[in-house]
């Protein structure tokens, strides 16, 4: 990363009176590190998609045509090695909906979904939402700290879901699961007849060296949920696509699309994603995922000098840093009191189903996060129970 390359990251963003949801729920003083969503300015070339189609000065109702699908096969196939058929994309206005959609095509109320456990705290919703029965397996850690599937209880809920929804990589934990543990979920999924459903939004955001394994590279029959809106930053653009290679299946999805009123996408969000996947947002992403990983050793060196008895896992994609309390700490009342003493804002682990645990947004400018780690550490000392 060269030093004008440094600049995109280490510029403090004035995100307060923007309708942040991130910065302007917070207090003031306060550092908010829990929502995900990065404090860096979108990458150049997305600015200057927005600002050609600003130009144009006519907002009317938007056409997704050959250049939108065209633009995410060329990504996934040089980047990943997978092929995408163009009639395989389904735009949607986000990933959130997108889950409670597909659910809804593929179930019936009553049916099993089945989570990873800790899970995306929206899962637990959109589950809810179209009236289907949560199923969770429990994720266990090594010695280290490091995310682990349970087999043996995988398949034994397999038995009784009709859905997978998983996150790969995996948030809270960081973990980018391996092609073997892919495809020993994928079996497993087709003994028991389990349609996979793969939320692959933090898809870029890995730890230098490293890319992902695309779900539908190991196990064809899949859909797959994509978005450039978490690895570059525009969650705001509200602009996704379901990857489904079923005909049938896509019928299904079309139908709830239309019955919920999801089929129409802003102009800005198909031109940032256009922009996102070319060589300008590769050179972007590349740099982002060096300045993550950066922070993520600044937290894991915090917390290792001054806090040895929590466990940092180790962070192999996502910028969510999953740090384990001591021992018979509360969580829930442990952010409750960084926010109001230490005007610090983490989420509770308990927010993905696992008690004991937190979360932290490590995507901000370096002194942000050093603030922050200084707060959070600072509060943690004073607070953790007597001979811990």
């Amino acid at each position: 990363m060269t030093p004008s390359q440094r600049l995109w990251f280490d510029t403090p963003v004035e995100r307060r009176n923007t309708d942040s949801v991130k910065w302007d729920l917070a207090s003031e003083g306060e550092i908010p590190l829990w929502v995900a969503d990065m404090d860096f300015k979108a990458a150049p070339c997305i600015q200057k998609a927005l600002e050609t189609k600003l130009g144009q000065g006519v907002f009317g109702y938007t056409l997704i045509g050959d250049r939108f699908k065209d633009a995410i096969r060329g990504w996934f196939s040089h980047r990943h090695g997978w092929e995408i058929a163009r009639e395989a994309i389904i735009p949607v206005d986000g990933l959130v909906a997108g889950s409670s959609i597909v659910i809804k095509a593929l179930t019936e109320p009553g049916d099993g979904v089945l989570i990873m456990n800790p899970a995306y705290n929206c899962f637990f919703s959109s589950i809810r939402n179209v009236g289907c029965k949560t199923l969770t397996t429990q994720l266990l850690y090594d010695s280290e700290g490091r995310a682990m599937i349970d087999w043996e209880d995988f398949e034994k809920k397999a038995a009784d879901a009709k859905v997978l929804l998983m996150c790969n990589p995996h948030n809270p934990t960081g973990r980018l699961w391996s092609r073997e543990e892919l495809a020993r979920t994928a079996e497993i999924a087709r003994r028991y007849g389990l349609a996979i459903v793969s939320d692959e939004i933090h898809n870029e955001i890995t730890r230098p060296g490293t890319l992902y394994t695309p779900m539908a590279t190991v196990m064809p029959d899949v859909i797959s949920m994509v978005s450039p809106t978490k690895s570059w930053n525009i969650a705001g653009l509200a602009i996704s696509a379901l990857i489904c290679p079923r005909e049938d299946w896509r019928a299904a999805i079309d139908r709830v699309i239309n019955v919920w009123e999801h089929c129409d996408l802003n102009q800005f969000g198909p031109a940032a994603l256009e922009a996102a996947y070319s060589p300008e947002g590769e050179e972007w992403v590349d740099c982002m995922r060096e300045y993550v990983w950066e922070n993520y050793e600044l937290l894991r060196s915090c917390f290792g000098a001054n806090l040895p008895d929590c466990t940092v896992s180790p962070l192999e994609a996502t910028y969510l840093a999953w740090v384990r309390l001591p021992e018979g700490m509360d969580d829930e009342e442990l952010c409750k009191i960084l926010r109001e003493r230490c005007k610090v804002w983490i989420n509770p682990g308990t927010m993905y189903g696992q008690a004991g645990y937190v979360r932290i947004n490590i995507a901000c400018p370096r002194t942000t996060l050093e603030e922050g780690l200084k707060r959070i550490i600072g509060g943690l000392r004073d607070l953790r129970p007597a001979g811990a």
